[in-house]
């Protein structure tokens, strides 16, 4: 090709380089590496998205639930530390706590051990389930930095077979789970399933036992079940005096119990989340912000 003609092309040949470029830019570099101590599991983009703050309930401020929360920091305290720890299942009675104490445990760990980089917490919706593996080796890859994958209110239902993937990732697989993830999910159920789910499979199934040993089998891959009860109304006060004295909030302590009591049975229940909901009222009629 004759020199003038590639002088010509040289322009061209340029836009269309910047063209490519601009159609298929270059990783940034803090997309290669997990750097955040909070993400959330984007299943459609494939990454986790960096939380900027974590919404949690201070580890001191969760009353009530003392052994509970006593065994699942040890457990995330020796994971952290590199050494043997269990996939760990809260699940029992709405509001009193589950899904607040492990995220105050992962910030009790970070603050208590100083980790460098910190231990992460990874969060994922019940319904991405499914794209579980994929997360997984993406975790895998960011080795020998650990993370907590967090799972809120994770059920399954009569037509849901997504809980066999999730067996299998957690125990059975051939890879099985990374050695740098643990998993913790909290659930209203003890087997995560419906009972009627498991029923119907006893009644109609060719062999009832091993018909429902498959269903139930799915919780037996966590190795620590922390079981939360509905709390009386001596612990029930005591939340409130504890989110009372946190933020400092001026009110007669007689007053507080009598409106406290009377704000529980308004709602039929008494739970951490129902303390809580009374506390933001209690600070929002006395003109007084707070922040977890």
């Amino acid at each position: 090709m004759p020199p003038s003609t590639v002088e010509d092309l040289s322009p061209l040949l340029g836009r269309i380089a910047e063209a490519l470029e601009r159609l298929a830019p270059p990783v940034p570099a803090d997309d290669r590496e997990i750097a955040a101590d909070g993400y959330v599991w984007d299943a459609e983009s494939g990454r986790p998205l960096p939380v900027p703050r974590i919404n949690r309930v201070a580890f001191p401020l969760l009353v009530g639930i003392d052994r509970q929360a006593s065994l699942l920091l040890d457990n995330t305290e020796r994971f952290a530390r590199g050494l043997p720890a269990n996939n760990a299942l809260l699940w029992g009675a709405r509001g009193m706590g589950k899904s607040s104490l492990v995220k105050a445990a992962h910030a009790q760990v970070n603050e208590t051990l100083k980790l460098a980089p910190t231990l992460a917490l990874v969060e994922i919706h019940r319904e991405d389930i499914p794209t579980l593996p994929r997360l997984l080796q993406l975790l895998r890859e960011q080795a020998p930095r650990r993370f907590l994958l967090f799972c809120d209110d994770l059920s399954f239902d009569q037509e849901d077979a997504s809980y066999k993937s999730l067996k299998a990732v957690l125990e059975g697989g051939i890879e099985g789970r990374p050695a740098n993830v643990l998993f913790y999910a909290t659930s209203n159920r003890r087997h995560l399933m419906a009972r009627d789910m498991i029923d119907n499979e006893r009644s109609t199934a060719i062999n009832p036992s091993e018909a429902v040993e498959e269903k139930v089998s799915l919780s037996d891959r966590f190795g620590l079940w922390l079981g939360f009860h509905n709390c009386d109304q001596q612990t029930f006060l005591a939340m409130v005096r504890g989110y009372v004295a946190h933020f400092a909030l001026e009110v007669d302590p007689q007053r507080l119990e009598a409106e406290a009591k009377e704000w529980s049975v308004t709602r039929g229940s008494r739970s951490g989340r129902v303390a809580w909901q009374f506390i933001q009222d209690l600070a929002g009629r006395l003109g007084q912000p707070i922040d977890l």
